[in-house]
């Protein structure tokens, strides 16, 4: 796998501007099609709340796309936020081939 060099678009904002603004399907109307909150879609619009297995079956559904789709989009943004966060602590971690190949030679 290779390195992202930018942060991963969140997957609220590819609902937003690749779905929901090209159709003209507002925030109250996909949570009643979805048979959730409008808090629920809000959050996750504005990078409160990240796409659940369940949120990406409905969104799926609604869509016609994959559930894969957005479960890897919200994977792709979780994982590029932790190597970040955490750089400082990764960092000192050595991987094993690395660590055992003096003593095996």
């Amino acid at each position: 796998m290779f390195a992202l060099k930018r942060k991963p678009t969140h997957p609220g904002d590819v609902l937003k501007h690749e779905f929901m603004e090209p159709l003209g399907i507002s925030q109250t109307q996909l949570a009643k099609e979805l048979n959730t909150t409008f808090r629920t879609i809000n959050e996750i619009m504005n990078h409160k709340r990240g796409i659940s297995p369940e949120m990406a079956v409905r969104l799926a559904k609604y869509f016609g796309t994959s559930e894969e789709l957005w479960l890897n989009l919200q994977m792709q943004y979780d994982l590029y936020r932790v190597k970040d966060k955490r750089k400082d602590i990764l960092s000192r971690i050595k991987p094993y081939s690395e660590l055992h190949k003096a003593v095996n030679c």
